[in-house]
């Protein structure tokens, strides 16, 4: 006679998590432990973790043919959270633990070889899946999970927790992470009052920025504090910026606090490391920094593929991977920040020190990264390094709270119009935005006729005239919004298409 149960489950698919049935049949025969369903390497050596964690749990593993089938068939499965409803299903379909609290349940983790209970990648987007059931049991250390409305999640520290009427019964709470600051504050950069003013821009606008100056100006300083002065994540961004730091299996915590993430990646990063890839497809960089900054330092040292690969993801918000087995999409709405030196020696243009590289060189460096990539970049600044005496004074500057406050307000200006950022703003709606008048108008074809500026360019001149405007509250985009916008101009040189650094 033989026996059959079946849990929910999921399985990870880009950044969402489909369901799969796990079902187990045990039948007299052979003693066997089989696995179908299209299991990859991970969840084929489930069979020895949970024979293991089942026997050192004080469970009995039946001496019998046991198949447990992974439903749907089509669909390939991995990763090592199907050990837990693996067990579970064995376990229940033996009637060693209750049954009926599972009937209506999901349940995901990866089992250690003395049954305690371990965390998997994505354990927010299982919760997400599993809101379908309204019960999911689950690692003891997911407060992602534990933290969705609308869900009642039951923690399993050990596989043993499956026989305490307890653990099946109640629902650990876990309330909102503190919200926490970034530690990288404004104040403690000294002088650079031209580029502080332009992050403030790009933060109110969510403009691309590329800064260039000598080694040591303070570009990466400068880089790293643009994510204090954004404001807190909002409820829905804080749960989309999680789920990506979830499915890549890094701590999500500070997401759910609604702190922006901060990713710089070295300059030898590969364009799957960038803009994602492997099998299964996972997040790159670019995703991991959805909602918040992503930093290039030494841009032109970037790979021309992985740079020309960001063209795509930068414009439309998100990246489609495309594999032989399926799509997958992530999202990628970031604020990119490049920085870079406008020579290789690093001084070409500097007033005190002379550049050592001949100007073939010079050119070929600031072409490196490439022409369709910056045009969509908004602002370009130039750095210079600060004076000695104002460093050794050591006089704070502004603090990012303060910054942080009128970018929010800038951002609620916007938000009144019913835009998420003004760098998404083009066309028609850019001119209804800009409420441009006659004298304004003409001041817009006064730069673009001294500057060859294209349509694009245009464009982006009249995004960051918007966001300037929005700083200051004002309805309307006037002249001295589009002189100062001009000032962040990208200025383009000869027949190719690469800033003029000097």
């Amino acid at each position: 006679m033989g026996a059959h149960f079946s849990v929910r489950t999921s399985t990870i698919l880009g950044i969402e998590a489909l369901p799969v049935d796990v079902e187990v049949d045990v039948s007299s025969g052979l003693p066997s432990f089989t696995i179908v369903g299209l299991p990859d390497m991970a969840v084929q050596e489930a069979r020895e973790r949970v024979r293991a964690a089942v026997k050192a749990s004080g469970f009995d593993f039946p001496g019998a043919r046991v198949v447990v089938n992974l439903a749907p068939g089509p669909l390939r499965k991995h990763g090592t959270g199907f050990d837990l409803p693996i067990a579970t299903a064995l376990l229940a379909a033996t009637h060693q633990i209750p049954q009926a609290p599972l009937a209506d349940a999901a349940v995901v983790g990866e089992l250690s070889l003395d049954g305690t209970v371990r965390s998997v990648p994505g354990m927010l987007a299982h919760a997400l899946r599993a809101r379908a059931t309204g019960v999911l049991f689950g690692p003891p250390d997911s407060d992602g999970a534990a933290s969705l409305e609308s869900l009642e999640y039951r923690p399993l520290r050990h596989l043993r927790d499956l026989l305490d009427p307890r653990a099946l019964r109640l629902a650990q709470s876990s309330g909102r992470p503190r919200l926490m600051r970034n530690a990288d504050d404004m104040s403690d950069v000294c002088g650079q009052d031209f580029a502080k003013r332009a992050l403030e821009i790009a933060a109110a606008g969510g403009h691309n920025v590329l800064t260039v100056g000598p080694p040591g100006s303070g570009k990466t300083m400068l880089a790293r504090r643009l994510a204090g002065i954004l404001p807190p994540l909002s409820t829905d961004e804080r749960l989309s910026t999680a789920l990506v730091h979830s499915v890549a299996g890094l701590d999500d915590s500070d997401a759910l606090a609604g702190i922006r993430p901060f990713r710089a990646p070295h300059h030898s990063c590969s364009m799957a490391g960038l803009v994602g890839g492997g099998s299964p497809p996972r997040p790159g960089e670019v995703s991991l920094a959805h909602n918040g900054v992503l930093f290039l330092d030494e841009m032109p040292e970037f790979g021309p593929a992985a740079l020309q690969a960001l063209r795509q993801p930068l414009e439309d918000g998100h990246v489609v991977l495309v594999r032989a087995d399926g799509r997958v999409r992530f999202p990628t709405r970031i604020a990119l920040v490049g920085a870079a030196n406008p020579c290789p020696c690093g001084f070409f243009g500097d007033p005190d020190r002379p550049c050592t590289c001949p100007p073939a060189v010079v050119v070929r460096y600031q072409g490196r990264i490439g022409g369709p990539l910056l045009d969509r970049i908004d602002m370009y600044v130039r750095i210079e390094r600060v004076d000695p005496r104002r460093i050794l004074n050591g006089s704070p500057g502004e603090p990012s709270e303060t910054v942080r406050t009128r970018v929010a307000r800038a951002r609620e200006v916007s938000a009144i119009r019913g835009v998420a950022s003004n760098a998404v703003l083009s066309g028609a709606p850019l001119l209804a935005a800009c409420l441009l008048s006659m004298q304004a108008r003409e001041r817009v074809e006064e730069h673009a006729s001294i500057h060859h500026l294209s349509g694009r360019g245009i464009t982006r001149l009249l995004r960051v005239a918007r966001s300037i405007a929005d700083l200051e509250t004002c309805e309307r985009v006037s002249e001295l919004h589009i002189d100062e916008a001009s000032g962040f101009r990208m200025e383009t040189g000869g027949t190719t298409r690469v800033p003029r650094m000097c």
